[in-house]
């Protein structure tokens, strides 16, 4: 069937609108959140806080021969903190710790073991060979000071609303929940709201809150990045309700394809970016590539250009 010539061009600009696409997403990649439960077990209950310290590093004993490495009994000092333990006892880096109150240590792990589990005295009988000389250092070790429990600051919201909160019990109108605003970070959308830190969150959405990471865990749960949300808040004093826009991003464009005569792609993740016009498969009229600082142009696939390319350079030394 013969197509007269006036209505072919209609129908290939059919045709590319047919095949043309754009995509969008987010001008900045955002991160995944990992949310916590509602408690959670800062201490470790199981550590042991009789731990001591000897004051020196070592490592495994191994010979000094390059033709024939073993490992031989016991292990060497390798560093000695300055006016500890060991060095107040005497030993020196190089010697070498054959066993200590009469237990041998012929690994690193053996002596970590020993500082780990501590005794009810601080005095350790260490057996030390310094070249063809084996004598008894006494080390009176130090105990190391006992773990201060961790204490929770506040549960963060990194992406939605970009902030920190704490449950608290209050009493507004009646004894209830509440999540106190206590860090707001860069670009958060509660300052915009009119929400400073020191206000209380009670509800969000209408729906009472139960905790701090009951309002992180629904803002991530049941919202995206841009969704409106309402809070119940008690700012300034006064009981209010709050319709405000979560942090959003933005979108950038990602992809535009028109055919064969023009082709953009780009992604943050890895950097990366290329345009091609009028590509007939076999090589292109003009095409553009970026890859981090890596920049290259092509025209008609036989005049290439590359620029920001780093290279191993061999400098003589003086």
């Amino acid at each position: 069937m013969n197509i007269p010539r006036f209505h072919r061009i209609p129908l290939l600009l059919l045709l590319l609108v047919l095949t043309a696409c754009v995509s969008y997403e987010p001008k900045q990649l955002l991160p995944a959140v990992s949310l916590s439960p509602e408690k959670v077990n800062l201490n470790n209950e199981s550590a042991d806080n009789s731990q001591v310290d000897f004051g020196v590093d070592v490592s495994v004993n191994e010979s000094d021969s390059l033709f024939n490495i073993e490992s031989l009994p016991g292990v060497r000092v390798r560093a000695i903190t300055a006016n500890g333990p060991a060095a107040s006892a005497g030993i020196a880096v190089g010697d070498i710790i054959l066993g200590v109150d009469g237990i041998e240590t012929n690994h690193p792990d053996a002596l970590l073991l020993l500082a780990q589990q501590g005794k009810d005295g601080l005095n350790y009988r260490f057996e030390v060979q310094r070249n063809t000389l084996v004598f008894e250092a006494t080390i009176i070790a130090r105990p190391l000071a006992k773990n201060i429990p961790a204490q929770e600051l506040y549960r963060i919201d990194p992406v939605r609303t970009r902030a920190g909160y704490r449950t608290e019990l209050v009493e507004i109108d009646a004894e209830q929940i509440a999540a106190r605003v206590v860090k707001l970070f860069p670009q958060s959308p509660l300052s915009a709201a009119g929400i400073e830190p020191g206000d209380l969150l009670l509800a969000l959405n209408g729906v009472q809150l139960n905790s701090a990471q009951d309002l992180v865990t629904r803002l991530n749960r049941e919202h995206a990045s841009g969704d409106r949300v309402g809070f119940t808040c008690f700012c300034n004093g006064e009981l209010t309700e709050i319709n405000m826009k979560l942090w959003d991003p933005g979108r950038r464009i990602s992809r535009i394809a028109l055919g064969p005569l023009f082709r953009y792609e780009s992604s943050l993740n890895p950097d990366r970016s290329s345009l091609s016009i009028l590509d007939l498969w076999l090589f292109s009229l003009y095409s553009y590539e970026q890859n981090a600082s890596e920049r290259s142009h092509s025209l008609l696939g036989f005049i290439n250009l590359s620029s920001d390319i780093g290279e191993l350079v061999e400098e003589a030394s003086n």
